[in-house]
């Protein structure tokens, strides 16, 4: 399978600089998964979309102000904590970071020392500073926004969704930015169950496919949890023949990742690399609610392995006509 089976023309006017006035004030497409009918809505309508016993799997990671820029102008992505003070990061550019080599950041108040170095720019580095790390990175560094954000943001906390609580993510489940406390009360009085999940995104979100050839390519792994009462609700709602609609790829590759070959999820922590694209058998996911994603990234294999390459690819194509706003902080489209 070509990566390039995966292309679409996208004017880059279309790329959201900053996020809408209101969360919820984006526009929805629908694409009906079954017959490729597509509908144009506003976000707000996901209420009226969503049946009752229905259940949503939101993922409730955090993004932590992961990006510092060191005296000297090297760039450092915290990507994954291994310890107290270890992490790996990724450091650009890497051949400026050498096992040995010190990075300083804000006049010494922290500094990274390189141990190790794992491959391209990604390196292990000890880091050294007084007092807690926590509140020194919400001082010194700053919201990792992918490159496609050309414009100075001035809210940068739109870059999380209401319901993050757990921190560690370097990229936002952007799927869920559109909720806003009111729409999951409306849900929840509804009956639309609401499944939290944590999938800590890694920088594997920045990196493009590299290889023609999309089997070939290799997923960074990242940290994911679901926990017993989480997992409980899933499976009920399987159970009762409703739908399991994920909010973002992140929580479809979390309980995809998590489920059994009767697709009933499984509570528990660890590791994922999955790489869902077409030929992938879907073992929980009835639905996915999700942004629009980047010419051949691995988010439009996913989207096309559930709604299919070309139904997904035309959805795409009338998006642009219609000037849909796309990545990050665009429009969302519900394939379900």
């Amino acid at each position: 399978m070509d990566k390039k089976d995966f292309y679409y023309d996208l004017p880059k006017h279309l790329i959201a600089q900053q996020p809408i006035a209101r969360r919820d004030g984006s526009r929805l497409m629908r694409l009906n998964k079954l017959t490729g009918e597509v509908e144009h809505k506003m976000f707000r309508d996901i209420v009226s979309l969503l049946e009752t016993g229905d259940c949503i799997v939101i993922n409730d990671s955090k993004v932590i102000p992961a990006r510092l820029m060191s005296d000297n102008n090297l760039e450092m992505l915290l990507h994954e904590r291994l310890s107290d003070r270890r992490w790996a990061v990724l450091v650009k550019p890497g051949k400026k970071a050498q096992v040995g080599d010190v990075l300083v950041f804000s006049g010494g108040r922290l500094s990274a020392e390189v141990v190790e170095i794992i491959e391209d720019g990604l390196r292990v580095v000890e880091l050294s500073h007084e007092g807690d790390f926590e509140p020194l990175l919400e001082e010194i560094g700053e919201m990792p926004l992918p490159h496609y954000i050309e414009e100075k943001q001035t809210d940068t906390s739109r870059y999380n969704t209401v319901y993050a609580k757990h921190e560690g993510s370097v990229a936002a489940p952007t799927a869920g930015l559109h909720f806003t406390e009111e729409i999951l009360n409306d849900l929840t009085e509804k009956g639309v169950n609401i499944a939290r999940v944590t999938l800590h995104v890694g920088i594997g979100t920045f990196r493009p496919v590299k290889e023609d050839d999309i089997t070939k390519h290799h997923m960074h792994s990242e940290y994911c949890r679901v926990e017993p009462d989480v997992a409980d609700l899933i499976n009920s709602t399987k159970k009762a023949g409703k739908r399991v609609i994920a909010i973002g790829t992140t929580s479809c590759r979390t309980i995809e990742s998590r489920a059994d070959e009767n697709g009933y999820v499984q509570a528990g922590a660890g590791k994922t690399d999955i790489f869902i694209y077409p030929g992938y058998k879907f073992k929980t996911m009835d639905g996915l609610l999700t942004n629009f994603h980047l010419p051949e990234s691995t988010l439009v294999m996913l989207v096309s392995a559930f709604a299919g390459r070309e139904a997904t690819l035309a959805a795409y194509e009338e998006a642009v006509r219609e000037e849909y706003r796309f990545f990050s902080y665009g429009d969302a489209m519900l394939l379900a």
